[in-house]
């Protein structure tokens, strides 16, 4: 399977999701919250700073539960990202 090259939109989603993720995360060591997600470490790490901009569904939301993030307040945080580039907004 081929995939598709990320457009900025993709990259600031997910450079936003791992700020938004980091943030809930708080005190928690991220070996706590990514053993607790199911995840491994390097992966969260990789979330939080907008390596992986992209992440399956899954992790997401194993993530969110742990940091105490409904999956509709992830979405109103990155969603909003096309919106604020079609209208010219940084």
């Amino acid at each position: 399977m081929v995939r598709l090259p990320l457009t900025p939109v993709d990259v600031e989603r997910g450079r936003r999701l791992g700020a938004l993720l980091r943030g809930a995360r708080g005190q928690r060591s991220m070996l706590d919250v990514a053993l607790a997600a199911g995840v491994s470490p390097e992966t969260l790490r990789k979330i939080e700073t907008g390596r992986i901009a992209t992440p399956s569904f899954g992790t997401v939301a194993a993530v969110a539960e742990v940091v105490g993030l409904s999956l509709d307040a992830v979405w109103r945080e990155v969603s909003c990202v096309g919106d604020d580039a079609a209208a010219g907004v940084a």
